[in-house]
């Protein structure tokens, strides 16, 4: 029998109150989720012997998730993922200017994205779903409509946590939603995510500039540390010889999908435990991202530093700096149409 579980997780320096869902299936697992940004603060998944482990890096102090602005553990990430160059777009013959908070850039939507917003939390009693709804004026960060936004978090009894995101806008806009919990299915959160094993359903990445902005066209991921078509070792390549490796440090970069529709686009498994993730989506585009610039300044939730490469997020989404790409599919949001999109994180063992 699943059910959800509320209790307080802390208040934030303007005063909200946030509260903390806990999602519990019939096997036992369980998916921590807060009122401020979405956030998933923790999610257990069964080793090889049944034993369950929280999977997902985060701080221990609630504090810390209130004025987290670089590392986005577990966040909704929006309005727009990952970044978008120079923090201008176009749009309908209107300029726009954002955020710029990562450099010349803007990422994940700017200093104050969703992540850092207060959502409504209702319980959806007939599918035990947690229902997140937040409204992005006109204006925020830059981006242009009053945006309602609603994401559904599940956790079946296949022991998946299901995110259904869903927007409607009163003026076109840009939308690109994404989830960012870094996973170490070790359990270990200062043990390195390097022993994992990697695969995914992508012939093509997209490489990127010193300031990770795509360069024009795609790469065949053939011959190169990308290629990830077979299980391989995260750790195998991440060092290599290669200029796309050295200016993010590790992988931080978009592969491109291949199929349409809902499918299995990615594996995660972790030899030692058999904790095994599958991603499903009907996604277009996946970035890898190693938490090559976690910074060992925060304690673990296991103890130990929250290190580089000690976590990896698969955040599904549209590509990069996708609004000043008329190469790269749409991501406009027109008034009167409905923005839809389902990512899957299934765990098992073997």
């Amino acid at each position: 029998m699943k059910n959800i579980q509320i209790s307080d997780f802390g208040i934030t320096k303007e005063g909200d109150i946030i509260k903390k869902y806990t999602l519990i299936n019939k096997n036992g697992m369980q998916a921590e989720i807060i009122s401020f940004g979405g956030i998933v603060t923790a999610l257990t998944a069964p080793d090889r012997n049944g034993a369950y482990k929280d999977v997902v890096l985060g701080f221990t102090n609630p504090e810390n998730y209130f004025n987290d602005n670089s590392y986005f553990f577990g966040a909704i990430i929006g309005r727009f993922a990952n970044r978008i160059a120079h923090g201008k777009f176009s749009l309908n013959g209107e300029n726009f200017n954002l955020n710029k908070n990562n450099g010349e850039n803007h990422l994940h939507g700017g200093e104050n994205g969703f992540f850092a917003k207060v959502w409504e939390a209702e319980i959806i009693s007939d599918t035990q779903s947690l229902k997140l709804s937040y409204t992005s004026k006109d204006g925020e960060e830059g981006y242009p409509g009053e945006l309602m936004v609603t994401v559904f978090y599940t956790l079946t009894d296949e022991n998946a946590l299901e995110i259904i995101y869903e927007a409607t806008t009163n003026r076109d806009t840009v939308i690109n939603l994404t989830h960012h919990s870094y996973f170490n299915l070790s359990g270990n959160f200062s043990q390195s995510i390097t022993d994992h094993e990697l695969q995914m359903n992508a012939g093509r990445f997209i490489a990127t500039d010193d300031s990770s902005i795509p360069l024009e066209g795609f790469r065949e991921v053939a011959g190169t540390p990308f290629d990830f078509r077979n299980f391989k070792t995260i750790g195998k390549d991440i060092d290599a010889e290669d200029e796309q490796l050295k200016i993010a440090k590790g992988y931080d970069h978009c592969w491109v999908l291949n199929g349409e529709g809902m499918r299995l686009v990615a594996e995660l498994y972790h030899p030692e435990s058999g904790r095994k993730m599958e991603v499903i989506t009907d996604q277009i585009g996946i970035q890898g991202y190693t938490g090559n610039f976690l910074d060992g300044k925060f304690e673990t939730k296991t103890g130990g530093k929250n290190n580089p490469r000690t976590g990896i997020c698969l955040e599904t989404q549209h590509f990069p700096d996708s609004p000043n790409r008329k190469s790269f599919p749409s991501v406009v949001l027109k008034i009167g149409e409905k923005y839809e999109t389902k990512t899957i994180y299934r765990f098992s063992a073997k």
